[in-house]
């Protein structure tokens, strides 16, 4: 089967079907994710933080991006692929904007790019969609911008805030994104985001009224028992299974019964080579 397209997703929204993202950095998670059913693969720069142990996603660089997008495409084959333009890789300039966007779907063949920010980012999604390259917008709690907003923090709450939220959404719309992230907002603020926009919302800490939802794929595996913000919803808890299969390893090792006998090669007088399997 086809990868999702952009129109199958706005048709999604269309029929009020939800749209259920996940995150993944490398080929064994996107196999499984997208043998799942998932809708939609995000490479976020979340890799930074999951995955490198960075305290946030500003180290993350467009080279790590396009390594991990590439893995991550090769376990694809329904889902729609989406890789985020990480820090400083697109605020500089619309035409850095459109740089390195090309080259993160030529290097790793996703079908979209998100990047964060509403009103400000405008002039760098109008130049990507203008070159045919399809943007997934980022609005609310931006994590690049985690200094600026003194933390990591619910967005949208006071009137003023709401307002500029509703105009970062529209405005992102305007300048041709086909989806828009709605991370950290006001259930009741994400809701009437969601029935103003004529794209797709993916929410995160937003609430019920999104079209869709997307959560890191590790937060959602219970891989992280030391990470549990009040928007994450764990489908399963394999942090402690997984330790005590490494424990058993170490205790086999160690008492001699792994590798046994089955696990074992030996000469043989036959021609056939010995299989690994």
């Amino acid at each position: 089967m086809a990868r999702k397209t952009v129109l199958d997703l706005l048709k999604m929204k269309a029929g009020s079907q939800k749209i259920a993202m996940v995150t993944a950095y490398d080929y064994t998670m996107a196999r499984i994710a997208d043998a799942a059913g998932v809708d939609m693969v995000l490479v976020g720069d979340s890799v930074g933080m999951v995955i490198q142990g960075q305290p946030d996603t500003l180290a993350v660089t467009l080279d790590d991006m396009v390594y991990h997008g590439r893995c991550v495409a090769r376990g694809l084959q329904n889902a729609h692929l989406v890789v985020d333009l990480p820090f400083m890789t697109y605020q500089v300039s619309p035409a850095q904007a459109l740089e390195s966007s090309g080259r993160l779907v030529k290097e790793t063949g996703c079908q979209s790019v998100k990047l964060e920010g509403g009103e400000r980012s405008a002039p760098a999604i109008e130049a990507i969609t203008r070159a045919g390259i399809p943007v997934v917008g980022h609005v609310g709690l931006t994590p690049q911008s985690v200094h600026a907003l003194g933390g990591w923090r619910v967005q949208g709450r006071s009137e003023a805030d709401a307002a500029q939220l509703i105009r970062d959404a529209e405005a992102v719309q305007a300048a041709g994104a086909f989806c828009v992230v709605l991370e950290m907002v006001p259930a009741e603020l994400a809701a009437e985001v969601t029935a103003r926009l004529e794209v797709p919302t993916i929410g995160i800490g937003a609430g019920v009224g999104c079209d869709g939802q997307v959560l890191v794929c590790n937060d959602l595996l219970g891989l992280n028992s030391d990470f549990a913000p009040r928007f994450v919803r764990r489908f399963a808890e394999l942090e402690a299974p997984a330790k005590s299969a490494f424990e058993a390893y170490v205790a086999a090792v160690r008492d001699g019964s792994f590798p046994a006998e089955e696990h074992s090669f030996h000469r043989t007088r036959s021609a056939k080579v010995a299989r690994l399997y």
